[in-house]
């Protein structure tokens, strides 16, 4: 009799504990989990400030083409009016990853996922375009700014930087590389 009682009353304990366990699972669900990249930099809370190697490289840049103050001051006012133009398509090329990554998450069917991720990828291929047309508009009129010298020196500058890029791929390092990867679909 004892035996029934502690074996009734351990079972009752079971059914207690597990039914508890699942109704706080119910209740609490496992929150959302926030990219690393939007827990760790909110652009849109926080002010840009150029890092110190970037000064750093920004007044190489200067001293190396020799530009005058004049041209210092125009030259910043092309990056900061190119930045305000580019911030909408990088927000809009941002917000279309943050979409795959949900049509990656969500419970639609496969086919369905492909449709949409190729669709996304298209999107994100004519933002990438616009961006880089940016680019060479922002490019292009910061160089009607500089002397034929200087636009010389430019030239021998950007030859040394592909040559450094050539360079790091062919180690297997650069950017580019790791981000390709990470793109990288199994479908």
């Amino acid at each position: 009799m004892i035996m029934k009682k502690t074996l009734l009353v351990a079972c009752a304990m079971i059914f207690a504990a597990s039914s508890a366990v699942f109704a706080a699972d119910a209740v609490n669900p496992e929150p959302a989990k926030v990219p690393v990249k939007e827990q760790e930099c909110n652009l849109k809370t926080r002010p840009h400030h150029p890092s110190p190697d970037f000064k750093k490289r920004q007044a190489d840049f200067e001293n190396r083409l020799q530009l005058t103050e004049e041209q210092k001051a125009e030259a910043e006012q092309i990056r900061k009016k190119g930045h305000e133009e580019m911030k909408p398509i990088m927000d809009q090329i941002r917000a279309k990853r943050q979409e795959a990554e949900a049509v990656k998450r969500s419970r639609m069917s496969e086919r369905m996922q492909r449709q949409k991720l190729a669709q996304i990828d298209k999107d994100i291929a004519k933002l990438k375009n616009e961006a880089n047309m940016l680019r060479v508009k922002n490019m292009r009129e910061f160089e009607s700014i500089l002397t034929v010298k200087q636009k010389q020196e430019l030239k021998k500058m950007k030859e040394e930087g592909r040559k450094e890029f050539q360079k790091k791929q062919k180690r297997g390092g650069g950017h580019l590389r790791i981000r390709r990867i990470k793109n990288h679909r199994a479908f």
